[in-house]
């Protein structure tokens, strides 16, 4: 297995997912799409085609340790399907069979980059970063300061009337939902990949608060809550919903009120962003039964 105990920063990232390939031919490697900057933004699929999940990281610049989560739980899998091994107590690969798995490890690639490497690099848009933001530490949004987590067409006028009343109307490290609905790159890629992919439910991983999120007004389907009480159970995490400046705008909103299937938004970890590295392995023993049960009921 891959030693996980490192920054995922673009280059690392790509070198682990070069890794997986050529150990597992189980794993199929694609791009859904390029970043401001040009950062290709990978997937990772295994298992059946036909029926699949999918699972996002990586939203949040500073939230780097979901990147590491689902690289490694795509390689637990593959060697699952390798070698018929067990992936906490569950045989992954054979349920993989009948559900497959598309992983999108970083959607923010060049959010991640800035808070691990700094304004240098948002490249062109390093004035930017730099004017809007006295450290890189914390950057959530994406090389243009747009958070992708509020760019999401759901619910997405409302919040933006929020964030003006808060102040936030311009490029910012946080929470500033872009001009428009799906104005950035990054999440036309994602709501592209899932127009054209019939997936039957959505994981988001975010960090931080060992919670779960998992409806989204009136077209919330049932399966969403029972989903979430299975999880919850499984892993300690609670259920909670998210406050009033981070309602709307999201993924996890977008996928149910598109579709009207089950997503959920998980909060990996307990601590401030960036979570420091020494919690990874012991949050992903915890967050690996989350992971699992997504693919198994």
């Amino acid at each position: 297995m891959i030693n996980y105990s490192v920054l995922p920063d673009y280059q690392t990232r790509k070198e682990i997912i070069a890794s997986i390939c050529e150990e597992y031919d189980s794993i199929k490697h694609s791009y859904i799409g390029k970043s401001v900057c040009g950062r290709c933004i990978d997937a990772l699929h295994i298992g059946n085609t036909k029926h699949r999940v999918l699972y996002c990281g990586g939203f949040h610049g500073s939230e780097y340790l979901t990147v590491l989560a689902l690289l490694k739980f795509v390689e637990e899998c593959a060697e699952s399907m390798k070698k018929d091994s067990e992936v906490g107590r569950y045989r992954l690969g054979d349920f993989l069979k009948i559900r497959g798995l598309t992983v999108i490890p970083c959607v923010n690639p060049d959010g991640v980059e800035i808070a691990l490497n700094g304004s240098d690099a948002a490249m062109k848009h390093k004035p930017l970063v730099e004017s809007t933001a006295h450290s890189t530490r914390k950057w959530q949004a994406n090389a243009r300061g747009v958070d992708i987590n509020h760019n999401f067409n759901a619910g997405w006028c409302e919040l933006k009337k929020r964030e003006i009343s808060r102040n936030i109307n311009a490029p910012a490290p946080t929470r500033f939902g872009g001009s428009c609905p799906e104005s950035e790159p990054e999440t036309r890629a994602l709501t592209h990949l899932c127009r054209s992919i019939d997936f039957e439910r959505a994981i988001a991983l975010h960090s931080q608060g060992r919670e779960i999120y998992c409806s989204f007004g009136r077209n919330t389907p049932v399966l969403s809550f029972r989903l979430a009480s299975i999880f919850s159970q499984a892993s300690g995490y609670n259920i909670a919903f998210p406050e009033e400046i981070a309602t709307g705008g999201g993924f996890k909103d977008w996928f149910i009120e598109r579709f009207h299937r089950p997503a959920l938004t998980i909060e990996m970890g307990l601590g401030e962003n960036p979570l420091p590295l020494s919690d990874f392995e012991s949050e992903y023993e915890i967050l690996r039964k989350i992971l699992s049960l997504g693919v198994v009921v």
